[in-house]
């Protein structure tokens, strides 16, 4: 089973459209969107969710005020403002320490599972689906992505799929790395602005780190050409393969709001890069 994992450096990028155009090339793939802080793979694939679990992150405080003595050690000790003077939770601040149970003398609160999001299994017109939903402003998104990244997998071996796409997320967080970690390749879209070519640097270097053989795809190298060759210089300096350059096309917004890939929408010049591109990384999986 190989796995190829789409990421970048930044935001806006393209790489969800290009995974989606990849998922419509191949059909012997489970798909994982593992960008579970800001998922959206779903918007233009339409998955049906065939099940559903309940993710949980951090632990939360539960306070029992039947066992409460209002000795306020609790709000004494919280370095987040979690409990107030009344000794009533506010969730939206709690960390999950567990300083608050450790320091309450009757052991009035515990610490629980905290409902973080929701992990889900799907099928698309593409083959089966793995991804989850962080709820805003929750932790633990690394271990969401574990959490859809095993999902995949055990999809793939009951499916009998011998690949899987990720649509990974940007940055070079901790999602990002729970997402690359012992995959086969990455592929970092990138783009010629100054800013996604300091993020290409940082992101090449965290797939360096981990020892994972990463591809370039230069979207929209037609905005800033200078910039571009600058990219392709600095991958050919660092012997990074530049396996796609793609040209700026408004038939990417237009795909996505008649929920298609641009495969399916188009057979443009940029329909035709997406495919050569595709088949110059699945030779490099094969290899």
């Amino acid at each position: 089973m190989k796995q190829l994992c789409v990421i970048s450096g930044k935001g806006g990028t393209g790489k969800t459209s290009i995974t989606a155009a990849f998922a419509s090339l191949e059909k012997n793939a489970v798909l994982a969107d593992c960008d579970v802080d800001a998922a959206d793979l779903h918007l233009i694939l339409k998955p049906y969710v065939k099940k559903t679990t309940g993710f949980h992150g951090l632990k939360i405080a539960d306070i029992d005020k039947n066992k409460c003595i209002d000795c306020k050690k609790c709000y004494e000790s919280c370095k987040f403002d979690a409990i107030d003077e009344e000794i009533n939770l506010i969730r939206e601040s709690c960390e999950g320490c567990g300083v608050c149970e450790y320091v309450c003398p009757v052991d009035a609160i515990s610490m629980v599972d905290r409902d973080s999001g929701f992990a889900y299994i799907s099928d698309t017109r593409f083959g089966p689906m793995a991804h989850a939903m962080l709820k805003t402003a929750e932790e633990a998104s690394g271990k969401l992505v574990t959490v859809v990244r095993n999902n995949a997998k055990e999809l793939a071996e009951e499916k009998k799929k011998d690949l899987i796409i990720i649509d990974g997320p940007p940055g070079i967080g901790c999602p990002v790395i729970a997402s690359i970690t012992g995959v086969d390749l990455v592929l970092i879209v990138t783009e010629p602005t100054l800013s996604a070519i300091h993020d290409l640097e940082r992101i090449l270097d965290v797939s360096k780190h981990f020892d994972i053989p990463a591809i370039v795809c230069i979207n929209k190298y037609d905005v800033n050409v200078d910039n571009a060759n600058k990219i392709e210089n600095y991958c050919e300096n660092n012997n990074i393969d530049v396996v796609g350059k793609l040209p700026y096309d408004t038939i990417v917004t237009d795909a996505m709001i008649h929920e298609q890939s641009v495969i399916e929408f188009s057979d443009g010049d940029l329909a035709d890069g997406i495919i050569k591109m595709w088949d110059k990384i699945k030779e490099k999986l094969i290899v």
